[in-house]
């Protein structure tokens, strides 16, 4: 309920177009009610033979009746699909809000198909709770109580069937569905989660699985999964249409029952002939919108459970960090120092830990290598200090300050960053090279592309989606031309040169170091060539520190680093 509470907070925010929908929706209902009672009232009146100027009357109210129907009920669709689409909006702009600082996280938990399915089903999903949940009641209860308010003057006991049929239509039938139809509601939401999941995977992996032939049994499990998910749905259809029949036919039963007690009063003289077709025509038209309180449970547990599994991607614990408001700001231009004390991390869903126990101080305008075996926990000690990931446990410090009162964007901004996977956009270098800021010249870019050997490349040159045009190396040199281009005082390299050849990878750390002569560059790499100079070298091996120091001290402990460098020489 706490998540549907948030999107009734984000709903309520369209107050207006809210209370108009209700008042037109009630007006057209009331309309309803009235303009067949005055057709009962009319068809008997009639055949009493009365005065012309009544039948005028009765005719011109009918008309009037009619036409206050259709633009109350057109009124009622405006507003509401007005406020529905705004909701809409509100959510989406909410959800985004919420989830842009968890990514790039937020990957490693969720499989792509699945995060679509809640970020698109869900949400569009939720346009039901404002058009089916959360007004059509209020506006079936207003004209019913109404409606009831009105029978009372002719005959008690119909309007004691009619809240009969109120109770039975709108609360009890209702409650009796809601139980089954949650069940069924969370299995078609999960095997929609998992057809979307298996279409993904199909189209990501389609390269992979035709070359090792394996293309059609994957086929044949997104089949199974979207047959699975055509019957969760037909079963749903299937309970909907039984709720709703269900309905109906007490809805006629109520309708029957009061001709049935009307036609007795007649007789017994209790009541004048001249209303019975004008209750029954009651009867008849207040239980119209009955149908929507059939379908009330089946949306409130679609909205219940949509609303659960969107909101779930983006519920963290409570965390230390800072308010907004309190953020402190990182000098861009200033070397800063890094410090990490007792800090752990494990990530989501996973027993065994990716860091432990890590304790390291980066002094302001260092060069530091994290250097070890793959798996050791390296890429992850990068992404802590980015903030990508919060630690478990421990202090992280930048620049003399916790980290908890760094704004991500802010620690983000100072930096130069050259992660192992690296996304390039449609377009062309220069728009690519643009991210590191909209003021670039056109020669500070072409003299960055030359820094990193891929001066052969033209601003003008296509880039494919995600690169795709690019070779590895390619790709990783346009990554450090862009990380070269920011002017950040932190740098933050990844494997920067894992796919690069070594003369080139020379000539790049040379421009590379020179640039960062003042500036503090912590530098993950499974390579141990080139990096004699670091001024301090830090070794893990499953998730810890085992070794550090700079490479004369780590060579004369002949521990670790110095098997990996002796292994390496016999290599290479």
């Amino acid at each position: 309920m706490k998540d549907l509470a948030i999107v009734t907070k984000l709903m309520l925010a369209e107050k207006r177009d809210i209370f108009y929908s209700i008042i037109a929706g009630f007006i057209a209902g009331i309309a309803a009610v009235g303009l067949f009672a005055a057709s009962g009232y009319l068809i008997s009146k009639a055949a009493l033979a009365p005065p012309l100027y009544a039948l005028i009357i009765l005719t011109s109210t009918v008309k009037l009746l009619g036409f206050t129907r259709a633009l109350a009920r057109y009124a009622e669709r405006y507003f509401s699909h007005r406020a529905t689409f705004t909701i809409l909006s509100n959510l989406r702009v909410s959800f985004f809000e919420k989830l842009e600082p968890l990514t790039p996280g937020i990957f490693q938990k969720y499989r792509s198909g699945d995060l679509l399915s809640r970020i698109v089903g869900d949400v569009e999903s939720l346009q039901n709770f404002f058009l089916r949940v959360f007004y059509p009641p209020i506006v079936l209860i207003m004209v019913c109580l109404s409606t009831i308010l009105f029978t009372l003057y002719f005959s008690i006991y119909t309007a004691i069937l009619l809240l009969i049929g109120l109770v039975l239509t709108t609360f009890i039938v209702p409650a009796l569905f809601t139980v089954k139809q949650r069940k069924i509601n969370s299995r078609v939401r999960e095997e929609r989660g998992k057809l979307s999941t298996e279409a993904a995977e199909l189209l990501y992996g389609f390269r992979d699985l035709k070359i090792y032939q394996k293309l059609a049994d994957k086929e044949q499990e997104l089949i199974v999964s979207s047959k699975s998910y055509i019957n969760e749905q037909e079963t749903e259809e299937i309970n909907t249409a039984f709720s709703k029949s269900v309905n109906t036919f007490l809805s006629l039963f109520i309708t029957w029952a009061v001709l049935g007690l009307g036609a007795y009063y007649v007789a017994t003289g209790r009541l004048d002939g001249i209303f019975l077709a004008m209750l029954v025509m009651i009867a008849i038209t207040v239980f119209e919108d009955a149908s929507s309180m059939a379908v009330f449970p089946i949306y409130l547990n679609d909205t219940k459970r949509a609303a659960n599994r969107l909101f779930s991607v983006v519920h963290e614990d409570e965390t230390t960090e800072a308010e907004p408001g309190n953020w402190k700001e990182l000098p861009k231009n200033k070397a800063l120092s890094i410090e990490m004390e007792s800090v752990s991390f494990t990530f989501p869903n996973e027993w065994r830990k990716a860091l432990e126990d890590i304790t390291i101080q980066l002094p302001a305008g260092s060069k530091t290598a994290i250097v070890g075996p793959s798996g050791s926990g390296k890429s992850t000690l990068l992404q802590l200090l980015l903030k990508m990931h919060p630690a478990d446990e421990g202090d992280i410090w930048v620049g003399n300050l916790s980290s908890a009162e760094i704004c991500q964007e802010n620690l983000w901004n100072v930096s130069n960053v050259v992660l192992q996977e690296n996304h390039f956009f449609y377009g062309t270098i220069r728009d690519n090279l643009r991210l590191a800021g909209d003021e670039l010249t056109a020669d500070e870019m072409e003299a960055a592309l030359l820094n990193v050997q891929l001066d052969h490349f033209s601003l003008e040159d296509p880039v494919f989606e995600k690169g795709e045009n690019l070779s590895g190396g390619e790709k990783q040199r346009l990554a450090i031309a862009r990380a070269m281009l920011k002017g950040g005082s932190c740098w933050f390299l990844d494997e920067p040169t894992s796919s690069i050849d070594a003369l080139t990878e020379q000539s790049i750390y040379k421009h590379l170091f020179e640039q960062a002569k003042d500036d503090t560059l912590v530098l993950v790499s499974h390579r141990l060539t080139g990096i004699e100079k670091m001024d301090q070298i830090i070794v893990m091996d499953q998730g810890r520190v085992i070794e550090s120091g700079t490479f004369t001290e780590l060579m004369q402990q002949k521990g670790y680093f110095y098997e990996m460098k002796e292994i390496e020489k016999d290599l290479f």
